[in-house]
C-alpha cells in the first residue's frame, strides 16, 4: 500500500516491493558462516566479476562495509586521507578511531573530488615522526556535495598519486550505482582503480538491508574475519541476499528515473525560490536546498504537516533524495508544498 507522504528524506527508506518479497520468502538458505547459504554464495560470485574483482562479502551495512575495509588496510596508529565531508567522517560516529585505532586526515575537495596535488601533499611517508599514512578514501557518489560523480579521470590520478606513495585506496561506493547509471561508466571501471570496494542495496537499489565488500581474495578472507568480530556474522542469510539479487536484476536502470526526477525537483524549487539550488549540479538523486536566513526545520515541519517528508540537514539547508517510491506525482506535490512552506516561514 502506497504511502499517504512523499518520502524525501533519504533513500533508505525504500520499502521491498511484493515482487522482491516473494523473492526473499522463496530463498534458498544455509547458515552462511559456514559458508552454505546458496543465495549468499550466488550474489557474491556474481558481484565479484560485475566489479572485477577477485571475490565478494555481503555485510550488513555501508557503514560495516567502510569499518570492515579501514580495518583490514590499515594498522593501529596509520593515518587515513579522506574528503572533509565524506561519510566516514561525518557519518560513522568515530569508527575509525574506535575499531581501526586509526586518525583521519580530512582534505578539502571540490564536490567532493580531490586534487592529487592535495592529496600528494597530504601523504605522509613513513618516519618516527609522524603517524604513516596507509590509505587514501574516497566517496563516488559524493552524498554531501549532493551526490556528485567522480569523474573517472579524477578518480585514476587520485589512485595513481596513492599507489606510487604505496598507499591503498578505498572507495566507499554506497551508490556506485547511481555514479554508473549517470556518467554510463561500468561499476568495474571505478573498481579497477581502487584495492577494495563498498556498495549498498538498501538505498536506490530497493532492498530492505545489505551491502556487499568487494576486493581481492585475500582481503576478503581477512574481511570475513573482522566482519565476525564486529557481529555482522549471520545464518540464514539467504534471504536478504535475494532481495539484493533481485535490485541488482530489476532496479538499477531505473535509478535514471530517481535522477530526472531529483533535476525536477530542483528546478521547481528554484523556480519557488531562485538561487536556492542549481539544477546544473543535480547529478544523481540527491538535491540540497539552500534556504539563506530561512529555518531549515520551521519548512521541513510545515512540509511534513502537508505530506512531504524532506530532511533539515542544516540550520537553513534542506535535503532531498529521490528514489523508487517517489513518482512524478510525489515531486509536482513536494514542490507545491515548497513554495507553502516558504510562504509561511
Amino acid at each position: 500500500m502506497p504511502a499517504p507522504w512523499v518520502e524525501l528524506r533519504s533513500d533508505t527508506f525504500t520499502k521491498p516491493s511484493l515482487a522482491m518479497r516473494r523473492a526473499m520468502a522463496d530463498a534458498e538458505v544455509g547458515d552462511d558462516v559456514f559458508g552454505e547459504d546458496p543465495t549468499v554464495n550466488a550474489l557474491q560470485e556474481r558481484v565479484a566479476p560485475l566489479f572485477g574483482k577477485e571475490a565478494a562479502l555481503f555485510v550488513a551495512s555501508g557503514t560495516m562495509g567502510n569499518e570492515v575495509s579501514l580495518r583490514c588496510l590499515t594498522n593501529p596508529g596509520d593515518e587515513v586521507v579522506i574528503e572533509e565531508r565524506a561519510h566516514i567522517v561525518l557519518h560513522e560516529v568515530g569508527a575509525p578511531a574506535t575499531i581501526s585505532q586509526v586518525m583521519l586526515r580530512p582534505v578539502p575537495s571540490t564536490r567532493g573530488v580531490i586534487d592529487p596535488e592535495t592529496l600528494a601533499a597530504a601523504i605522509r611517508p613513513p618516519t618516527p615522526l609522524f603517524s604513516h599514512t596507509t590509505l587514501v578514501c574516497v566517496e563516488n557518489t559524493h552524498q554531501a556535495s549532493g551526490g556528485s560523480v567522480w569523474p573517472l579521470d579524477a578518480l585514476r590520478a587520485v589512485a595513481k598519486v596513492a599507489h606510487e606513495r604505496e598507499c591503498r585506496v578505498h572507495l566507499d561506493g554506497a551508490r556506485i550505482f547511481n555514479a554508473s547509471v549517470a556518467s554510463s561508466i561500468p561499476v568495474s571501471e571505478y573498481a579497477a582503480e581502487v584495492d577494495a570496494l563498498s556498495f549498498c542495496f538498501s538505498k536506490g537499489l530497493g532492498a530492505p538491508i545489505g551491502s556487499m565488500l568487494v576486493g581481492t581474495q585475500a582481503f576478503v578472507d581477512r574481511a570475513r574475519k573482522v566482519r565476525r568480530m564486529l557481529g555482522g556474522a549471520m545464518r540464514q542469510l539467504g534471504v536478504l541476499a535475494a532481495a539484493a539479487s533481485y535490485a541488482l536484476d530489476h532496479n538499477v536502470a531505473r535509478l535514471a528515473d530517481d535522477h530526472a526526477r531529483a533535476r525536477r525537483l530542483a528546478e521547481g524549487f528554484a523556480g519557488v525560490r531562485p538561487g536556492c539550488v542549481d539544477p546544473l549540479e543535480v547529478e544523481t538523486n540527491i538535491v540540497y536546498v539552500d534556504l539563506g536566513v530561512v529555518d531549515a526545520a520551521t519548512v521541513s515541519g510545515v512540509m511534513w504537516e502537508r505530506g512531504v517528508r524532506i530532511y533539515p540537514y542544516g540550520p537553513h539547508v534542506l535535503r532531498a533524495v529521490t528514489h523508487l517510491d517517489v513518482d512524478d506525482a510525489g515531486i509536482d506535490r513536494a514542490i507545491e508544498v515548497f513554495g507553502t512552506a516558504l510562504a509561511r516561514s
